[in-house]
């Protein structure tokens, strides 16, 4: 007998599928969080490539996501904004990466520096390399999108994705990027119409 969490990963999800496995998850249904993990966890990784540019620290960023849900999962009340409220957690962790990493770049903890930092810094992994490239255009564009999301100022960037790929409302948006929600909402235009100037040969 095939097991119905299986059978509906894959597939366009039913109105209510997200809190019903939300809720057995909350039951202790391990079956159910390995669900929501294969249906979120792809989004969670893109959400933290577009804000750290890295894609090895992108997918410990996801990872630590994944299992601080977990581990707060009951404390979820409004299960159905399960995917909004992981993306929250990605975004707090990325952005806490990010300033982490620049903290270190201001004020080296050692003298060593070298090749191991260099690397480290050298520029983000092809996210392509990640998953088979099924479609070739679809990959190249995504590397395009990636690249275009680079040349955005930090701000805009992280205002476009936390808002656009992490669904987190803009008012939370406001608070995780100390300005307010009209700010919010100019960077996010700002941020679209400067993408559709930078791929507009594409589109």
């Amino acid at each position: 007998m095939s097991n119905p969490v299986d059978s509906a990963v894959g597939a366009d999800l039913p109105q209510g599928q997200i809190e019903l496995w939300v809720r057995q998850a909350q039951r202790g249904d391990l079956s159910a969080f390995d669900a929501l993990v294969r249906r979120f966890q792809r989004q969670a990784v893109g959400v933290a490539y577009r804000l750290l540019n890295n894609m090895d620290d992108a997918m410990e960023i996801s990872q630590d996501a994944l299992l601080k849900s977990f581990d707060k999962l009951k404390t979820l009340s409004k299960p159905s904004q399960f995917g909004p409220w992981l993306m929250r957690i990605v975004s707090n962790l990325a952005l806490n990466r990010r300033r982490s990493r620049a903290l270190r770049a201001a004020v080296p903890l050692d003298a060593s520096g070298g090749e191991e930092d260099e690397r480290a810094e050298a520029g983000p992994t092809d996210p392509r390399a990640m998953t088979p490239p099924e479609i070739a255009s679809a990959g190249e564009m995504e590397d395009k999108l990636d690249r275009a999301l680079a040349r955005l100022p930090d701000i805009q960037r992280e205002a476009l994705v936390l808002f656009s790929m992490g669904q987190v409302p803009q008012k939370e948006v406001a608070r995780m990027l100390g300005c307010s929600v009209e700010a919010v909402k100019w960077h996010v235009f700002t941020a679209r119409k400067k993408l559709k100037e930078i791929l507009a040969e594409y589109l």
